[in-house]
């Protein structure tokens, strides 16, 4: 289940709380529990996935999706999986760990692990929210966010992307709040 850490130091564990401080961004936040980690515990529990296995696990949660592929418009998905022995982990942590927005919504299905999001706020005011197994993310075009794996550096997630290119960052140049920056 999702956390939220408000810029006061306040701390929001009710989905239905963390949605509605979130809805001013247009963000869509749901907990789902398929049953498809059933299928397939030993690939959740591995750090090196084949592409084979990499496929398997997202055409399940294609057909499981479905309807949010329908609704939402993604066009593809695939297989991020991060763990301490990832070849890219340092660069993908440096390219997203930055305040940025995307031209394109960026939404994930959380298999395994967590991950840690940072938003801006209309107010200006900065939250960061810690999504884990079983959590959905929708989060639209032009929102200023950063990501991270928190220090697990383990996350399995399905990405699901509406464009050719993917998420290609656009970098915002904001600082994270010092009172966040203490608790990260």
């Amino acid at each position: 289940m999702p956390t939220l850490l408000l810029d006061d130091g306040t701390i929001k564990v009710n989905l239905d709380e963390i949605v509605a401080e979130l809805a001013p961004l247009g963000i869509h936040l749901k907990h789902y529990d398929p049953g498809t980690s059933l299928l397939f515990p030993h690939f959740l529990e591995q750090d090196v996935l084949n592409d084979a296995d990499k496929h398997q696990i997202t055409e399940l949660h294609n057909g499981v999706f479905e309807c949010l592929l329908q609704e939402n418009g993604y066009l593809w998905s695939d297989l991020l999986n991060l763990h301490p022995g990832s070849a890219n982990l340092q660069n993908l942590i440096a390219t997203y760990s930055r305040y940025h927005h995307h031209t394109a919504p960026e939404a994930l299905y959380v298999l395994a692990g967590e991950m840690i999001f940072g938003f801006v706020k209309p107010d200006g005011d900065q939250v960061q929210l810690l999504i884990q197994s079983q959590d959905y993310i929708h989060i639209p075009a032009g929102v200023e966010h950063w990501c991270s794996p928190t220090a697990l550096l383990h996350f399995k997630a399905v990405r699901y992307f509406t464009t050719v290119e993917g998420w290609v960052p656009n970098y915002t140049g904001t600082q994270m709040s010092d009172s966040l920056n203490k608790r990260h």
